[in-house]
């Protein structure tokens, strides 16, 4: 129960990852910044350090934080403008993500995860041989995190998921610089995945996530152009399942929508202006999606076909699960939550091999399995 019940936790907050509004924020904008894609992060080199900014998601028109990352083997500038200093490369860090963890990893700083939050959550074998070794701190759960093991590891830096009005509990009185990853409210697929370039500021490693983030965008975009150029047929994609009398689906908006918009599917509720997810019953998503020609679904629980009618028996009343169309996705089993965020050509790829695998036929499949 334990297991499902994280997984449902993790696939809520995959579709309610675009709640809010992207501000128009003047103070958080910079003609200098290197940041191309995304919404709500800017990152200028000036003398000295290297400013970020980002855009509270919440609340138009402000900013959530500013960062100025000075190098440590350098002297602070005399003149800073206000906000929070970080002493870069950071190389003992807590964090409360293991989507964060990965992506650090992937910069050659896997090294510097010296302690975690939430440690159940970490699908990782590397983070759970140094839990057991003692090289990386259990510092307990995110919501309030063990403060005297926090001040044992003594970070350089926090990385830490943020939310709406939060307050982070003791640790803000640690004097440790709390960096807010808020990656997962941006728009698009390549808006979070550009987040990969404040992680390299932090680690040391700015050349390296910039060609990693122009490897994914032309990947993304390679898969996009085949889509535009082919002229393909669109099949209308149903995702998500019915989950305790509730189906949360994405809107319209969403950059899942948009995944399946760009890998050449059709969505339901393609003409929904919203950004989060929809909340609906199953009469609703019957209503709109019972045509689908394909089911994805995120599940530890379910591997077949039977599975599916038995967690609903109405189930079977899609045109999907009739022609056993239905792709579903082991959340314990695979990096899917970790991967794809900072990775969405993989995705976009996957996508694209379940809706047209006439076209794709040099890709195979990491995450979903077609279940029969």
């Amino acid at each position: 129960m334990m297991r499902k019940y994280i997984s449902i936790i993790c696939i809520l907050l995959l579709l309610t990852a675009c709640r809010g509004g992207v501000a128009d924020n003047k103070d958080a904008t910079s003609n200098d910044s290197v940041i191309t894609e995304a919404k709500l992060i800017t990152i200028a080199h000036e003398e000295g350090f290297t400013r970020v900014d980002i855009t509270d998601p919440w609340n138009q028109g402000r900013v959530l934080h500013t960062y100025l990352l000075v190098p440590s083997d350098k002297e602070l500038p005399a003149k800073l403008p206000k906000g929070t200093v970080v002493r870069t490369p950071v190389k003992n860090v807590l964090v409360y993500s293991s989507v964060h963890s990965s992506v650090l990893r992937e910069l050659g700083a896997g090294d510097a995860v010296r302690g975690v939050c939430d440690a159940q959550y970490f699908n990782d074998s590397i983070i759970s041989q140094g839990l057991n070794d003692g090289t990386i701190t259990d510092c307990g759960n995110s919501m309030q995190p063990t403060v005297e093991k926090v001040i044992e590891m003594k970070p350089d830096a926090i990385l830490l998921s943020p939310y709406q009005d939060a307050t982070y509990g003791q640790i803000t009185k640690l004097d440790v610089p709390i960096i807010e990853c808020a990656d997962y409210m941006e728009y698009t697929p390549l808006g979070r995945a550009e987040w990969i370039k404040f992680y390299g500021e932090l680690v040391g490693k700015p050349e390296l996530a910039d060609s990693i983030y122009k490897k994914v965008v032309a990947d993304y975009n390679k898969v996009k152009e085949t889509v535009d150029s082919k002229k393909l047929n669109r099949p209308l994609i149903l995702t998500e399942n019915l989950i305790s009398g509730i189906w949360n689906v994405p809107g319209g908006q969403s950059y899942m929508a948009q995944f399946i918009k760009d890998a050449g599917g059709d969505y339901p509720w393609a003409d929904d202006k919203n950004t989060g997810s929809l909340t609906l019953d199953f009469n609703q998503v019957l209503a709109r999606a019972q045509k689908a020609d394909y089911w994805l679904l995120k599940s530890p629980a379910i591997h077949s076909l039977a599975d599916l009618k038995s967690s609903y028996s109405l189930n079977d009343q899609f045109e999907a699960y009739k022609k056993g169309n239905v792709y579903v996705c082991d959340t314990n089993t695979t990096h899917f939550f970790d991967r794809f965020p900072f990775h969405p050509e993989v995705l976009l790829q996957e996508y694209f091999k379940i809706f047209h695998p006439e076209v794709a036929t040099d890709y195979q499949l990491q995450f979903f399995k077609k279940v029969g």
